[in-house]
């Protein structure tokens, strides 16, 4: 029997339920707005989504306009996910987790899909790119890099617009991930655990 994430990832994870959930990211659009925005997804198709994406709380109906008789919706993800306080995130339960994470990843989605709608793209010219490594600490070592993290970031959120600044995305995921299982195949055609660490080609920074 499937568990509520199991079905929430389901949900959320389909190709087309994806470039919906991007295109309201940090917009509200109705239904024949975002009929406009994926043409290539039929309307009846598109409705039906936006129905499943309703019921399962991923996206949610923010305004009804009455338009010549009928009862147009607005649609946008839920007002959450970015700025939770400590207590909401406490009490949250797996499937409001993932709901809070769709949020926060389709958000990523429609920033790096304007990124990449420029007319010129340079990843590491623009100090752009994404990785995931895997950081083994003990629960000390992670307060401090925390702290550190912290101590890093403070002078720079302070930092006004001005001339030559230019605005830059830092998003942050962290999370337990579970122990690689062991294996008495020690080949040396198998890589290591940290001969590729998911970079992308862009800041050199990001390689290091």
């Amino acid at each position: 029997m499937e568990s509520p994430t199991e079905r929430w990832a389901e949900l959320a994870l389909h190709p087309a339920r994806i470039r919906i959930l991007r295109a309201v990211a940090g917009a509200r659009h109705t239904p024949r707005e975002l009929v406009a925005l994926l043409p290539d997804i039929p309307q009846a198709t598109l409705y039906r989504h936006l129905a499943m994406l309703v019921k399962g709380g991923i996206l949610d109906v923010v305004e009804e306009r009455k338009v010549r008789g009928t009862v147009e919706r607005v649609y946008a993800l839920p007002a959450h996910g970015a700025t939770l306080d400590p207590a909401t995130l406490a009490s949250a339960t797996p499937e409001d987790h993932a709901r809070y994470f769709t949020a926060f990843v389709s958000g990523l989605l429609s920033d790096f899909s304007r990124y990449l709608a420029r007319d010129h793209i340079d990843l590491a010219a623009d100090g752009a790119g994404y990785q995931q490594i895997v950081l083994h600490l003990t629960d000390a070592e992670l307060a401090r890099f925390a702290n550190d993290l912290t101590e890093v970031l403070r002078p720079l959120l302070a930092n006004q617009p001005d001339q030559g600044r230019v605005p830059r995305l830092l998003a942050t995921i962290l999370l337990p991930v579970d122990q690689p299982s062991t294996s008495n195949d020690t080949s040396e055609d198998s890589p290591g655990p940290t001969d590729d660490p998911g970079t992308t080609e862009g800041n050199d920074s990001w390689h290091r």
